[in-house]
């Protein structure tokens, strides 16, 4: 049976046949006790002969492991036991009455049977219920039972949700260009099918991804020929007109360039070294503080991280502007958190809509539109940063302050612990709004 249907179906059949099999039998086993008249008639009757022979030769009973007393034994009584066989010996003609009692939990009952001239003949009698500590079989039998079913159905899980982890895992490792790796088409005939398909949803991701990045490339490159023409004819308006234009022009610009470094990023394939992300966010808060821009580094605890230089510090300068721009000055640390770098970019601007801060990374986002004017960029530093995070096994995330302000959280596997103290400062500048970079 290749079919992996087939194979579920089956041992589920194996699996509740042999619960009932084995419910079946503990039943049976501990509970099954025969009907009480099938055993009181017989006994009766060996009984009643006990009785006939003890008052006629009392001599002969005396030599039996059989006792005559004057009372009959003490013990704990069974009434229903005792009326049902006083009224079977009645059935035979010996008018007699029995007295049934537990002397002994861990023996057999005991029957007194009574005899003439006030004298009781003393035999002891099966017990006629369950054996003793049958409660305790039955319910070990019942454990045993439930453990085999629930080895039996982890097992059909596992096998039923097989094709689903294949899918899980899967995308748990889609690489950052979104392009999922490739799943061996072996197994059963479902896994096949499943592989089968993820591979072709990989190829066709792949596919499309190539075809947006060369549509974007050639829409930037496209782009320049155009804006030079419009540009030399500015040259020619009134001067208020021309000032309106070469603004346009420089945004298309912005927009242009900075689609094209998105796209490097994306097709860049480039090894990674260890870096020294401490002192990469050291030279970017200088390089901004020189430009007037409000940003401070409290604490910068030595770390290193597996990325390229130019592509982290571009990622974390795209950031680090974002908040000193919209944030009305930035604040910037690196900790290192268990086996983590982590840099924390904080603010205390307006922060994010909270049903806009899942947007933030997409290209050309803003939260406000009306100041897309006047906030100069094109709208896409978040978008790079992000892409540039994550290719080197980084993740970034975006969150909203209390009571106002935004914390942006990049980390990245620490790949070697650095000896050395962690570079306290306070580095700030008057708010000066320069050009965006992203």
């Amino acid at each position: 049976m290749r079919s992996f249907r087939a194979r579920i179906i089956a041992l589920l059949i194996i699996a509740i046949a042999l619960v009932v099999t084995l419910a079946t039998i503990a039943a049976l086993s501990v509970l099954g006790a025969p009907k009480l008249s099938n055993i009181i008639d017989p006994l009766a009757q060996e009984i009643a002969a006990l009785a006939t022979l003890a008052e006629r030769d009392p001599e002969g009973i005396a030599t039996t492991k059989l006792t005559v007393r004057t009372a009959p034994i003490r013990g704990r009584p069974d009434p229903p036991l005792s009326d049902a066989l006083t009224a079977a010996l009645a059935e035979l003609g010996s008018a007699r009455t029995a007295k049934v009692s537990e002397v002994d939990p861990d023996g057999p009952l005991v029957v007194s049977v009574e005899l003439s001239q006030g004298r009781w003949l003393i035999t002891p009698i099966p017990r006629l219920g369950p054996p003793p500590g049958g409660g305790i079989v039955f319910v070990g039998w019942m454990a045993l039972i439930v453990i085999g079913t629930a080895g039996v159905a982890a097992f059909a899980a596992s096998k039923v949700t097989r094709p689903l982890k294949m899918i899980e895992a899967a995308v748990a490792t889609v690489s950052p260009d979104g392009v999922l790796p490739h799943v061996p088409e072996a197994g059963p005939l479902e896994l096949r099918a499943t592989a089968h398909a993820l591979n072709r949803l990989s190829a066709r991701l792949k596919l499309a991804m190539e075809s947006r990045v060369r549509l974007v490339a050639a829409a930037g490159h496209d782009l320049r020929t155009p804006m030079t023409r419009m540009r030399l004819r500015a040259e020619f308006l009134p001067e208020e007109e021309r000032h309106k234009w070469l603004a346009d022009l420089e945004e298309l610009d912005q927009i242009a360039d900075s689609a094209i470094r998105l796209v490097r990023e994306e097709v860049t394939q480039d090894g990674a070294e260890p870096v020294r992300i401490d002192r990469i966010v050291g030279e970017i808060v200088e390089e901004l503080t020189i430009l007037g821009m409000p940003v401070e580094a409290p604490i910068l605890e030595p770390a290193k991280v597996e990325a390229r230089p130019l592509a982290l510090k571009r990622a974390l300068r795209n950031l680090i502007i974002n908040a000193a721009t919209h944030g009305h000055g930035a604040t910037v640390r690196v900790e290192l958190h268990g086996t983590r770098a982590v840099m924390l970019v904080t603010d205390e601007g307006p922060g994010i809509p909270e049903a806009m801060i899942g947007q933030v990374f997409e290209p050309f986002f803003r939260a406000d539109q009306g100041r897309r004017k006047s906030m100069p960029g094109a709208g896409l530093g978040m978008a790079i940063a992000k892409e540039i995070v994550e290719r080197f096994g980084g993740a970034i995330g975006v969150t909203n302050r209390s009571p106002h302000g935004l914390m942006q959280t990049v980390s990245f596997p620490a790949v070697d612990v650095v000896s050395e103290p962690a570079v306290r400062r306070t580095v700030t500048a008057p708010l000066v709004w320069p050009a965006h970079t992203g």
